[in-house]
C-alpha cells in the first residue's frame, strides 16, 4: 500500500466509524489503488489475485483501516462467488466495482408468465450503502442459487449497531417483489475443494490481522515517546522489564497469526483440502490477534480506552471480526476433534 493511501484510510479511519460506513476518501483511494479489482476476472480487466496477494493486500489496508479492509474483502468474496457460479458478465463491466452479499439463501425466486421475482431479507451485508452489486443467496423452487441484483432495486434497513467493525455498514438488504433476469440466476457452486472456502475465511482473518499490527503500531510509538509508566519510576515505557516482555509476546503473536495467514493462503493456493486441520489454524491465529491486543492494552493503560485513541478502535475491531463465524475457534476445534477421533 502506497503512503498516500495509508494516510488517507487512517486519517479518516474515525470518521468510517462514526458515520458507519468508510469515508468517501477512503473509498476513493481503494478504488485508485484497483483493490476492488483484486478478484475481477483477468479476462473482464482485473487481476484475480491469488489468495497470499488478497490476503496481504487486506491486512495491510487493515493496518490503516479495519472496516474499509473488509469491506474490499467481501467485494472479493462476492465476486469471486460471481465468477465461480457464471454469472452474466455485465457484473464485471466496471472491473472496480464494489460488491456485496451473502451466501446464506434467506430469500425466495417466485416463477411467473414474465420471469423470476425476488423477495427477502439478507442481514449483515458489509458495505451495502457503497456496493453496486449484490451477491445474494437465494431459493429457487428447491435449488440453492445465487442472484446478482443491483443496489438500486434493493432497500438497506440500518441494523448495524456493533461494538466494533462499526464502519463496514453490514446492514440488512431487503428485496420486495424485485425483478430478476434468468441470466444474474445461476446454482450455487459451493466450494468444490476446501481451498474455495479457506480463501473465504482469509478474507475474514486479513483484516483482523491487520488491525493487530496497526495496534502494535500504535504502541510502538507510545514507547519511542517521553511516556512512561503510570506510577512508577521509570522515565520512558522502555526502561521497564515488564513493559519490554508485554511488547515482545504481543510482537510474537502477531507474528505468529501473519505467519500462519500467509502459510494458510499459500495451501488455498495450492488446492487445500485438509478442512478440520486448517479450520482450527484459521481460529487459532484470530486467537492469537486476540491476546495480542489484550497485552497491547494493558501497555496502553487507561489512555489506550480513550475515544481519540486509535488502540481502542483496532481492539473492538479484533474483538468483533475476530469472532466471525468462519474463525469460530470452539466449532473449529470440536470439528478438528471429530476428525482425529473417526474412525477410532
Amino acid at each position: 500500500m502506497s503512503t498516500t493511501e495509508f494516510k488517507i484510510l487512517a486519517a479518516n479511519a474515525a470518521v468510517t466509524e462514526e458515520q458507519g460506513r468508510p469515508a468517501a476518501a477512503s473509498l476513493e483511494a481503494v478504488r485508485a489503488a484497483g483493490d476492488f479489482a483484486l478478484r475481477t476476472p483477468v479476462e473482464h480487466g482485473g487481476a484475480w489475485a491469488g489468495a497470499v496477494a488478497v490476503s496481504r493486500r487486506l491486512a495491510s489496508l487493515a493496518q490503516a483501516c479495519p472496516s474499509t479492509a473488509w469491506n474490499v474483502g467481501t467485494s472479493a468474496v462476492a465476486k469471486t462467488l460471481a465468477a465461480r457460479s457464471g454469472l452474466d458478465a455485465a457484473l464485471f463491466a466496471d472491473p472496480l466495482a464494489q460488491a456485496c452479499g451473502t451466501g446464506v439463501p434467506t430469500g425466495q425466486l417466485e416463477r411467473g408468465p414474465h420471469g423470476a421475482r425476488l423477495n427477502g431479507s439478507w442481514v449483515s451485508v458489509s458495505g451495502c450503502e457503497d456496493a453496486e452489486w449484490a451477491l445474494l443467496g437465494v431459493m429457487d423452487g428447491a435449488v440453492f442459487s445465487v442472484a446478482a441484483v443491483p443496489l438500486a432495486d434493493l432497500r438497506v434497513e440500518h441494523t448495524w449497531d456493533m461494538a466494533g467493525m462499526r464502519g463496514t455498514g453490514s446492514h440488512t438488504l431487503v428485496a420486495r417483489d424485485v425483478p430478476v433476469p434468468d441470466h444474474r440466476i445461476a446454482a450455487a457452486k459451493l466450494p468444490g475443494e476446501y481451498a474455495d472456502l479457506l480463501f473465504y475465511g482469509l478474507t475474514a482473518l486479513a483484516p483482523v490481522v491487520g488491525a493487530t499490527q496497526g495496534a502494535l503500531g500504535v504502541v510502538r510509538e507510545m514507547f519511542a515517546s517521553d511516556r512512561k509508566p503510570f506510577m512508577s519510576a521509570h522515565a520512558k515505557m522502555g526502561e521497564s522489564a515488564g513493559a519490554r516482555h508485554w511488547l515482545a509476546r504481543a510482537t510474537a503473536l502477531t507474528g505468529r497469526a501473519e505467519r500462519t495467514m500467509l502459510a494458510l493462503a499459500a495451501e488455498a493456493e495450492a488446492g487445500a483440502t485438509d478442512a478440520p486441520r486448517l479450520g482450527l489454524e484459521l481460529a487459532e491465529a484470530s486467537r492469537d490477534c486476540r491476546a495480542a491486543l489484550e497485552l497491547l492494552l494493558d501497555l496502553g493503560g487507561t489512555r489506550g480506552f480513550r475515544r481519540s485513541n486509535d488502540l481502542q478502535r483496532f481492539w473492538r475491531d479484533v474483538a468483533v471480526a475476530g469472532r466471525h463465524p468462519h474463525l469460530n475457534a470452539y466449532l473449529a476445534t470440536e470439528r478438528y476433534g471429530e476428525a482425529l477421533t473417526a474412525g477410532l
